[in-house]
């Protein structure tokens, strides 16, 4: 299929962007196109104009400060995915890149055209909300910032405005000593996860656990932490009795109905397993750090 006919723009700075999209009703925002053409050809978007950001030079790059990375809008999850600086101070992003589509996609798709496309299958969306990062959105009107637990609101709903801009996303560092890790299951390797988990555990010298973040995705109707079972493992030992009823809390948070996929009991099946793998890798690796750590 084809798109329905609509009138594009290619500004190249921002401030005409912001005004083009503000003026054209029914406007919508090019960056990477591997999400928003794809739904114009199978017509579940219809946008009257296209306001295409990639002449916009100042969106393109990856800047650092000592609590983590900026992400410009144009800046394409191949290029977050092979920096070093970040692979480095944030191993968990380049974890979960590895289960992002496939590589002619990650060349084109951009981090921030995942995070407004707002899959609640993606990854991207679940790495942000798990790091408790934030979005800029500019519009003519302004500036404002929006943290990941305030964005996603439903699959392929967030809270940017019409005629807001995602600039930016800012993806803050992993404690130094924080084990993390991310899995998850799909159908064909590259395809949407049926569903997916991550876990972030820091631990202290008694090896208690003392910070722990988990979620999932491909689970709910937005990517979701499972606070419920974090408050369970806080300040506690992980061991096989806790591990089984942090497991069936998180159960709760599994919504998503039956479809083409899986059904509702079937991705409860898969999060069960994936989510003791992810606990007990993160669990062992932030062991590990604290142990060298005191030994170096």
């Amino acid at each position: 299929m084809k798109p329905s006919q609509f009138n594009y723009y290619s500004p190249n700075n921002l401030r005409d962007a912001l005004k083009d999209l503000n003026d054209n009703e029914g406007a919508m925002v090019l960056s990477g196109g591997q999400s928003l053409v794809p739904a114009m050809n199978f017509r579940l978007a219809n946008p009257s104009h296209i306001v295409d950001i990639k002449n916009i030079n100042n969106l393109s790059s990856i800047e650092f400060d000592d609590l983590g990375c900026s992400v410009g809008a144009l800046v394409t999850h191949r290029d977050f995915e092979i920096n070093e600086t970040v692979k480095k101070i944030n191993p968990l992003i380049y974890a979960a890149m590895q289960y992002v589509a496939h590589i002619p996609i990650r060349n084109h798709g951009t981090v921030i055209g995942s995070l407004c496309h707002a899959d609640a299958a993606a990854e991207m969306p679940l790495i942000l909300l798990i790091l408790e990062g934030k979005l800029v959105a500019e519009s003519v009107d302004g500036k404002r910032e929006i943290y990941a637990k305030d964005f996603f609101k439903f699959h392929m709903t967030t809270s940017k405005a019409d005629n807001e801009i995602i600039t930016h996303a800012y993806f803050p560092n992993l404690p130094n000593l924080a084990g993390y890790s991310f899995s998850e299951f799909a159908r064909r390797h590259g395809d949407y996860a049926i569903a997916g988990a991550c876990a972030v555990i820091e631990c202290d010298q008694d090896n208690k656990i003392k910070l722990v973040r988990l979620g999932g995705c491909g689970i709910n109707n937005t990517p979701i932490r499972f606070q419920k079972a974090e408050n369970l493992l806080l300040n506690n030992d992980l061991n096989s009795e806790i591990l089984k009823e942090v497991i069936d809390v998180s159960m709760e948070y599994v919504t998503a109905g039956d479809d083409m996929h899986a059904t509702l009991k079937y991705r409860k099946h898969l999060l069960s397993g994936l989510l003791e793998k992810v606990i007990k890798e993160a669990h062992e690796l932030a062991i590990h750090k604290v142990k060298y750590y005191e030994e170096n």
